[in-house]
């Protein structure tokens, strides 16, 4: 099923993701896969859709600070970063307090999370809390920002949100903080030169 990114279309999509459904929709870097991140079920099937390998975790996606605050646990330099990147292509690995996600997302202690700076998936985040927000293309393909090019590979998903062409300077930088020390583990839309001068 594909919907527009208006609120018929956010409802619908909400709708499908609570009930296990998977979902593609834009984000402010690429078109990405998600689903609700509590149900193991629906998460089995992103890495199956994906072909993705079990050993690399599925980031989050989330539309405030303290809506991520209720399940991760952010140092004191990671919070003054992501106040001033977020919304935006900058994804952090903090520290995971919530059990459920643990288990459902088979991840021991670190997740990654970000708020992208879309008004579209935030619309959508606003109704659902939290997404799996991972690259809509099949793993080591590329992923895409044109709704037309979707990857002929990609199947079984429930619903397409089609915001249009993305423009996009390319996927999030990953960071991670460790003790007070800046680690760059992606760099992407935003440059390290950018994070590290906070």
């Amino acid at each position: 099923m594909r919907v527009q990114c208006n609120d018929e279309g956010i409802l619908k999509a909400s709708e499908i993701i609570k009930n296990g459904g998977i979902a593609v929709y834009p984000t402010d870097t690429v078109y990405g896969i998600g689903c609700n991140p509590y149900l193991k079920e629906s998460v089995d099937k992103i890495y199956k859709i994906k072909n993705r390998d079990r050993a690399k975790p599925l980031p989050l996606l989330v539309y405030s600070i303290e809506k991520a605050e209720e399940i991760v646990s952010f140092d004191e330099k990671t919070k003054k970063i992501i106040e001033k990147f977020w919304p935006g292509a900058l994804t952090v690995l903090v520290k995971v307090n919530d059990q459920k996600l643990k288990e459902s997302l088979e991840i021991e202690d670190k997740i990654a999370i970000r708020i992208p700076n879309s008004e579209c998936i935030l619309n959508l985040l606003e109704k659902i809390d939290f997404l799996v927000g991972t690259s809509a293309n099949i793993s080591g393909e590329k992923s895409f920002t044109d709704p037309k090019n979707c990857s002929t590979g990609l199947e079984d998903f429930e619903i397409f949100v089609d915001g249009g062409v993305i423009e996009s300077k390319g996927e999030s930088t990953i960071i991670e903080v460790t003790n007070d020390e800046i680690k760059v583990l992606r760099e992407g839309a935003i440059s390290k030169g950018e994070i590290l001068s906070i």
